[in-house]
């Protein structure tokens, strides 16, 4: 299990396949801040109210310049449903082998009812436009998630 990734540090490198199955490499998006969000699994309560979040925020974010991309370990097909359903306008990106989820320290050990297994800790880190982790969210709680996101992006 790998440490979490901390501000200041340089976000780790990554290429995957995004929802409509096509590869996306994150410093394709130098220039621009980048929120970064690791999340268990489309279309379960949690994660849609969280993904609901950031589409109810695009306008805000929008006005940041800011680029939301999610990730779990979904398929193309699962993520591009989710997407279609509640009307996401960003990019969800597969993590199918969570190799980027280690990179970032969002790959878990979780204790459900005394059963422990391993999976994504819901988590969120926004990138600088250089491509410095400026901000992590371990841990997070749904509710008010995008708002303390903004808040972290205002200047």
């Amino acid at each position: 299990m790998a440490d979490w990734i901390e501000a200041g540090s340089k976000a780790p490198e990554f290429t995957l396949l995004t929802h409509e199955g096509k590869k996306l490499k994150l410093s394709s998006l130098r220039g621009s801040p980048v929120v970064l969000y690791f999340y268990p699994k489309d279309d379960t309560p949690g994660c849609t109210k969280e993904a609901c979040g950031f589409r109810d925020a695009k306008a805000t974010l929008a006005k940041h310049g800011a680029v939301v991309l999610g990730v779990s370990p979904d398929t193309p097909a699962s993520h591009e449903s989710f997407r279609a359903k509640y009307k996401l306008p960003f990019t969800l990106l597969c993590d199918p082998d969570h190799v980027v989820a280690e990179k970032y320290g969002a790959w878990r050990e979780k204790n459900m009812y005394g059963k422990k297994s391993m999976g994504i800790a819901r988590s969120t880190f926004i990138i600088d436009a250089a491509g410095t982790v400026v901000k992590v969210f371990k841990a997070v709680k749904v509710d008010g998630h995008a708002d303390q996101v903004l808040a972290a992006l205002a200047p």
